[in-house]
């Protein structure tokens, strides 16, 4: 008689599962922290360099933050004692443990500059070398604005555009982040690990459900007004500016609220921030200390001061070119990294026309070109200094990491048409053949054969719509006019499978709040779109990980006097003639 197979229950199976991939998590964080601690052997004995010194022979450490308190100003030999002791406990916090570490932006403008870079480089040097790493959107902080260095205040930004900046910037570093993991391990060899860690996040989520009473709690008792009106920035912008308002008063307040809100939940240890942030970091150390210690939650309070517990910070230095001027401008104008507001060759030509007194400094603390490699550069440019080899590698190196290397390719092509002397070495580019498509769609999702979209070939994200293409429309016209689908058939596919998504807030009950949330569409009736709509006028959309368009609505006159034009525009036009035409010809 056969012998009958016991069937497990499918709740079993799925305990099983669960069960296999916890302790498989945890076996990986095992063995993650014993070849963290035994590169702490080696570091300890000499025989591996630590990551602190990593960064300071690149350049990246202008003053570390951690342990003077502001109302003590010691003498200059103290100082420098103290200086010494703050460098020797980042190296060994560094060292001993994968701490956390974080570099915050706000999105008041529509785009990261070239300054944002080097507090980013820093951070991700601390990601390729296994430490978890946050970019902190300020999206809540935005609305107040930081007024270090500031003499004005900040023209308040209608919500539509804090809205855009903020979604711009988002998948600005969405991407960025993705190129340099890919820049660094297919040029630089790093090779990717399981406990590489690194997040995107916006303090939207925790700064908008925020009691005050929790802030003053926690932490209004541990702020002292003294201290705060001591500060350089509120005393020159009150003596020598417009005046501090109470929001800019408070804004190191909320941005230390920030660093404790992710040192209690994420872990984070470490701020980076530019030069002229060296008084919010250390607001933020003060911050987390006090709460620590006085936390009325016995779980979360630190009895004791625990040296691998310590939040600490460092700043990157301001840089100047040789000849005194702020880097990072260009013509008094910002330079960009969103290439519709830089172009690529603009970007290329900014660093390709480096000083030669500067591009040592620069190769060091904007790529990844190790040391030796660049010192060797440097000789060759002395050599020859009319090739400008140095320039040339820190120009490719910057686009490679910002905009991918077919970015990188094309520029040089580019600069090698309009500058036929220059001399580039670069790979003969070779036309990769593929078959026909069987049909026109440009998804993946509905077309196999289309190409894929990465975040080095995604298409621009900003476009203006006439009203006449959104308000009343088929959300299937909608993705054709911005350009997401290559059809109306197939925006109707797209939405039928519901592989097309829409920004609205958490369950789709409207146009999207202050939170990045994304709902699927449907061929729902044309009037439904309108109430996706923030502030009556910006539309998000978006398609797959990397096809994000942010939708401008304006009138159809505006449109029009614009010259502008987009896929359906003339059709639209067309059909309006037409009932004009049509009303002469019934009047006469």
């Amino acid at each position: 008689m056969p012998v009958r197979q016991l069937r497990r229950h499918p709740i079993q199976l799925l305990f099983n599962q669960e069960r296999y991939i916890t302790q498989n998590w945890e076996r990986k964080t095992r063995e993650a922290e014993q070849a963290w601690q035994a590169q702490a052997q080696e570091i300890d004995t000499g025989r591996k360099e630590s990551m602190l010194s990593v960064l300071e022979k690149r350049g990246y450490i202008n003053a570390i933050a951690g342990y003077v308190p502001l109302t003590h100003i010691p003498s200059t030999d103290a100082l420098t004692q103290s200086q010494r002791r703050e460098r020797n406990e980042l190296d060994q916090l560094m060292t001993n443990k994968r701490i956390g570490a974080y570099v915050g932006v706000d999105p008041t403008a529509p785009s990261l500059h070239v300054g944002h870079l080097l507090p980013l480089m820093a951070l991700f040097w601390l990601h390729v070398h296994g430490f978890h790493t946050v970019s902190l959107l300020g999206g809540a902080t935005a609305q107040v604005g930081d007024p270090t260095g500031r003499m004005m205040s900040r023209e308040n930004q209608p919500s539509t555009i804090r809205k855009e900046n903020m979604i711009n910037m988002h998948y600005q570093l969405k991407k960025l982040w993705a190129n340099m993991e890919k820049h660094a391990c297919s040029k630089h060899g790093y090779k990717w690990e399981w406990a590489w860690h690194r997040e995107l996040v916006n303090n939207n989520a925790w700064m908008n459900k925020l009691p005050i009473m929790e802030v003053l709690k926690l932490l209004g008792t541990g702020i002292r007004i003294g201290t705060m009106l001591g500060r350089d920035t509120v005393r020159n912008k009150m003596e020598k500016g417009d005046g501090m308002s109470f929001a800019e008063f408070t804004y190191p307040v909320l941005q230390a609220w920030d660093w404790w809100h992710m040192y209690q939940t994420k872990g984070i240890q470490l701020q980076i921030g530019g030069s002229d942030q060296y008084g919010n970091i250390i607001a933020g150390i003060d911050a987390i200390k006090h709460i620590a210690k006085t936390h009325p939650d016995p779980n979360i309070r630190q009895e004791d001061e625990n040296p691998l517990m310590k939040p600490m910070g460092f700043t990157v230095p301001l840089l100047t070119t040789a000849a005194g001027d702020k880097f990072g401008k260009s013509v008094g104008n910002a330079v960009w990294l969103d290439k519709e507001m830089t172009s690529t060759f603009e970007l290329y030509q900014f660093f390709l026309r480096s000083a030669d007194a500067d591009v040592g400094r620069y190769l060091r603390l904007f790529t990844f070109v190790p040391l030796p490699e660049i010192d060797q550069l440097l000789q060759q440019h002395e050599a020859e200094p009319s090739k400008r080899i140095a320039q040339r590698r820190l120009a490719r190196e910057v686009i490679e990491l910002v905009h991918g290397d077919a970015e990188a390719d094309s520029v040089e092509s580019q600069h090698g048409v309009l500058f036929p002397s220059s001399k580039i070495n670069k790979k003969n580019a070779t036309l990769l053949t593929k078959k026909e498509p069987e049909n026109t769609d440009i998804n993946p999702s509905l077309n196999p054969d289309a190409q894929h979209t990465t975040s080095t070939n995604a298409p621009p994200s900003n476009i203006i719509l006439p009203q006449s293409l959104v308000l009343n429309q088929p959300i299937a016209r909608v993705l054709y006019s911005t350009g997401l689908v290559s059809s109306r058939s197939e925006g109707h596919r797209l939405a039928s499978a519901r592989g097309a998504y829409i920004g609205s807030k958490p369950g789709g009950v409207g146009g999207m709040g202050d939170a990045l949330s994304f709902t699927p569409v449907m061929n729902w009736n044309p009037a439904e779109t309108e109430k996706y709509l923030i502030g009556g006028n910006l539309l998000v959309l978006r398609v797959g990980k990397w096809k994000v368009k942010v939708v401008k609505v304006i009138s159809d006159e505006e449109f029009e006097t614009l010259g502008l034009s987009v896929p359906g525009w003339k059709e639209e036009r067309s059909k309006d003639e037409e009932v004009n035409n049509n009303g002469v010809r019934q009047g006469l």
